[in-house]
């Protein structure tokens, strides 16, 4: 009779400069740089757990480079929302926040709730998205000064101008190197084709849309606006009776989203029919226009799964 070899869950608390273990295998702690040469020490070390998935929560990108260098070296790998460890902690009477607290909070979290793995290394993925973080930090900044230059006198007119300049100049490079990066990749390049046949889609809301939901066409309509965080949740408590609301997912999927839906409201015939019907019927602008959202985002999945252009013009 052979022993069941356990699963091992292992909990990572990550700061800019550290990562705090907690290894449920051997119940111990253990903490190395956040840094790529520690890296490789912590995959030599993890491997010799056998069955493994490492857990850690979203903390704003520091976790991004030990994520993708586990998830190169063929490990399971979950990236959590730190909301729910934080719930799951409470809920034990846990209200002691430290990194060695964390990473075991997380390690039991874990093995409580199991989470599937959602990391894939992918390079090119990774160099898209981060330019198009960089896209829109530059949009930003060029913001910004766009809106002191009336609140100036000419001397400092002159320098804001100069810094629009070359913020403008570095967003055209910006973007030219985006464009080249899906034109280079053929499944790119199937996306940024199908998802430009609808009208109030473009250039820009097409690859931020592959750049930073790259499980568009892979999921079912509900994960997808899950992920997204456009599906409609029950909010049935106390007083609280028939609202729905959303809320979570990407915050940068949903904004690009708005503004092509935006677009569509005014242009594409079949999202522009779907809102005046809501809108006749009573529903608020700002519901009628989330609901077309999450509609447009069920039929761009679709699109993208089955390999099929917009049909739906009339």
């Amino acid at each position: 009779m052979t022993n069941k070899i356990e699963k091992c869950y292992i909990g990572v608390d990550v700061s800019k400069n550290t990562l705090d273990f907690f290894i449920s295998a051997s119940r111990s702690h253990l903490q190395f740089a956040n840094t790529a040469s520690d890296f490789k020490k912590i995959i030599r070390k993890i491997n010799t757990f056998g069955d493994v998935l490492v857990v850690m929560e979203a903390t704003g990108g520091y976790e991004k480079s030990f994520a993708q260098a586990l998830a190169k070296a063929n490990l399971q790998v979950a990236v959590i929302n730190p909301r729910q460890v934080r719930d799951y902690a409470k809920s034990l009477g846990i209200l002691a926040k430290t990194d060695r607290i964390d990473a075991k909070v997380i390690s039991k979290f874990a093995q409580m709730i199991k989470p599937k793995p959602n990391v894939v290394y992918n390079e090119n993925q990774n160099n898209l998205a981060e330019l198009n973080a960089r896209r829109r930090q530059l949009v930003d900044m060029i913001t910004a000064e766009k809106n002191r230059l009336d609140k100036v006198g000419k001397e400092t007119k002159k320098s804001i101008k100069k810094i629009l300049g070359a913020l403008e100049k570095e967003l055209k490079d910006v973007s030219s190197k985006i464009a080249n990066l899906v034109a280079e990749d053929a499944e790119y390049q199937r996306k940024d084709v199908l998802l430009q046949t609808i009208k109030g889609v473009g250039q820009v809301t097409s690859n931020g849309l592959i750049a930073d939901l790259p499980e568009l066409g892979t999921l079912t309509a509900k994960q997808i606006t899950a992920l997204v965080g456009i599906a409609p949740l029950n909010r049935d408590s106390g007083k609280m009776r028939g609202k729905r609301t959303i809320w979570g997912g990407r915050a940068n999927v949903r904004n690009a989203l708005y503004m092509a839906t935006l677009i569509a409201t005014r242009y594409n015939p079949r999202i522009k029919s779907f809102y005046q019907r809501l809108c006749a019927s009573g529903k608020a602008k700002k519901t009628a226009l989330i609901a077309c959202m999450h509609k447009l985002l069920i039929i761009m999945n679709a699109m993208i799964k089955y390999d099929q252009p917009w049909r739906f013009e009339s």
